[in-house]
């Protein structure tokens, strides 16, 4: 995809400087991440002597770009060049396992 023809995707209802045309619908994209064993030691080991726990936060990020490139993929399909409203939702789904899930409304805008 072109610069200028790049998703544009915002967390507010309304792009600046851009008009709404057309409101697509609801568009989702998730991914579900197990903890790894070896990662598991490192920050038990971190969490003894403090410090942000790197390992973990290097896969919540691998998680919400998943999460937002399954999104935009869908806003795609369906037309979009932008999604409005963007939100991101984490659960756990059973123990060592947990779900991202970025959601948002896809528009037309010109």
């Amino acid at each position: 995809m072109s610069d200028e023809n790049k998703m544009i995707i915002v967390t507010t209802p309304t792009v600046p400087e851009k008009k709404i045309t057309r409101t697509l619908g609801l568009v989702r994209g998730n991914t579900i991440r197990a903890r790894h064993v070896g990662k598991d030691i490192m920050a038990a080991m971190r969490n003894l002597v403090g410090g942000e726990v790197t390992e973990y936060a290097k896969l919540l990020a691998e998680s919400r770009e998943q999460a937002l490139d399954r999104m935009v993929e869908q806003a795609e399909a369906l037309g979009a060049n932008a999604v409005i409203g963007l939100q991101f939702q984490t659960s756990v789904v059973m123990g060592g396992a947990a779900e991202m899930m970025a959601y948002g409304t896809a528009v037309a805008v010109e």
